[in-house]
């Protein structure tokens, strides 16, 4: 007698039709997997969320509080941070003295919102810090891992953990002149 492959003779239990339906179950299951993966490109793409935010982080921002690794920094350090952003770069600086220059990369869609920086200047020149933000009017939230670590995902710095946290306030601007 010979079997042909599509006969529903079972042989130790397994019929000729479970590769059919395994198959179409991994068929499925890659479909779903791509929608999915397309769904959040095409969230994590969203321009204009992404231009309005970064356009909230335009300006000179000072320090009002911040931590490392779970210490805070010392409140005269603290008060000679500035931040000033134009475009997608960002400038950190200490007592007028640039601390760092990066390049950010933010996505509001996620949540908490993410941002890079892709840094171009400074201590960690090349590398990549991770982290999260929230904006909130005139005031930045913003927490970081170590370069090369991974992104937090609460705004916590804690002993020995290697991350940031900075609460900065938008320094109002000066009053334009009035024309005549």
């Amino acid at each position: 007698m010979k079997l042909e492959h599509h006969t529903d003779l079972a042989l130790d239990g397994i019929t000729s039709h479970q590769p059919k339906h395994s198959m179409k179950r991994l068929r499925n299951a890659l479909l779903i997997g791509l929608a999915a993966f397309v769904i959040s490109q095409a969230r994590a793409a969203d321009p204009e969320a992404t231009k309005k935010d970064l356009a909230q982080f335009q300006g000179e921002w000072s320090m009002v509080s911040g931590s490392g690794g779970g210490q805070p920094l010392p409140d005269e350090m603290r008060k000679q941070m500035k931040r000033v952003c134009k475009g997608d770069e960002l400038t950190l600086t200490r007592a007028g003295q640039i601390f760092f220059t990066a390049k950010i990369v933010i996505d509001p869609t996620k949540k908490p919102k993410t941002i890079d920086y892709q840094m171009t200047e400074g201590f960690t020149k090349g590398k990549t810090q991770l982290g999260i933000y929230e904006l909130e009017g005139d005031t930045l939230k913003s927490c970081f891992g170590a370069p090369g670590a991974e992104r937090p995902a609460d705004f916590t710095s804690k002993p020995g953990d290697g991350r940031t946290l900075s609460v900065w306030k938008r320094e109002k601007a000066a009053t334009q002149p009035k024309e005549k």
